[in-house]
């Protein structure tokens, strides 16, 4: 199998670092193909403009979701975002490795995800009508592929508890998980975490490797987050949860398929206009 890992920390001896190359390590000794794009060493151009698209005049106002799209449609992107376009493409799975700053990830990221994520690459694709709203949330462009973060975290697991003051971490990390990741269609898998990263001792690495490698072992297996498709049946025309889902739960929980709930629901056909 392929494995994208998309590694974002500015220090190789950080504890990113050790966990990228124990990651590099351990899915090649299993047999699978590894690459890695290290964004820092890259040096990787975070910000969106103009420049991403060979064909713009500066001249001109630029509309960046309607120049992506263009530049999707002509094949006139900048060449570093069509590289990473091409490696999720190559990946069976996508590993992303980032420290956690400011609760979500590093700019860096962010702007790799802003600039890789074209119109008509990671959204704006499929047909719209009806209850549908396009390929999206459980489909899309990047269906058939997994995808796990792995974060190191300063703070202690009980601040990201249900009742933890920054909130808990499945909360925290619903914008990438679900926003980022299921939104294309990757199916997305609980994450691996370690806290008090700033804290850590030397004795403390062998425990927190074992773990990493016992996920990185179920990578290809292990059952994904249950999120609702969005083209499920779960949602009416206005892409609200159906009333009568989600009971018992709150807040993004009622976005995950609960226990005793079917994963999908009839979906009426597309109202046609009388001739």
């Amino acid at each position: 199998m392929k494995t994208l890992i998309v590694y974002a920390h500015p220090e190789p001896r950080s504890l990113n670092g050790a966990l990228k190359d124990l990651a590099v390590r351990h899915l090649s000794a299993q047999g699978h193909e590894v690459r890695v794009p290290d964004l820092y060493a890259m040096g990787w151009k975070a910000n969106a403009d103009g420049a991403d698209f060979l064909d713009h005049d500066a001249g001109e106002r630029l509309f960046y979701e309607r120049a992506s799209k263009t530049a999707f449609t002509h094949g006139s992107q900048s060449p570093d975002i069509v590289a990473e376009q091409e490696k999720l493409l190559w990946a069976d799975a996508v590993l992303f490795q980032f420290p956690m700053w400011w609760f979500s990830m590093p700019a860096i990221l962010k702007g790799w995800v802003d600039r890789v994520f074209a119109f008509g690459f990671a959204y704006g694709v499929g047909v719209h009508e009806g209850e549908r709203w396009g390929d999206r949330y459980g489909e899309g462009s990047l269906m058939g592929r997994r995808a796990m973060l792995s974060v190191t975290i300063g703070g202690r697991a009980p601040h990201y508890s249900d009742r933890g003051v920054n909130g808990a971490l499945d909360d925290v990390l619903f914008p990438i998980q679900h926003g980022v990741l299921f939104y294309p269609g990757m199916d997305v898998l609980p994450p691996f975490t370690a806290y008090q990263s700033d804290r850590l001792k030397a004795e403390q690495w062998s425990s927190i490797a074992e773990a990493f490698k016992a996920r990185l072992d179920g990578l290809f297996t292990d059952d994904p987050l249950p999120f609702r498709r969005q083209n499920g049946g779960h949602y009416d025309a206005q892409q609200v949860l159906k009333p009568d889902l989600g009971q018992g739960t709150s807040g993004t929980r009622i976005h995950l398929v609960q226990r005793g709930e079917p994963e999908q629901l009839p979906v009426p056909a597309p109202s046609r206009p009388e001739p």
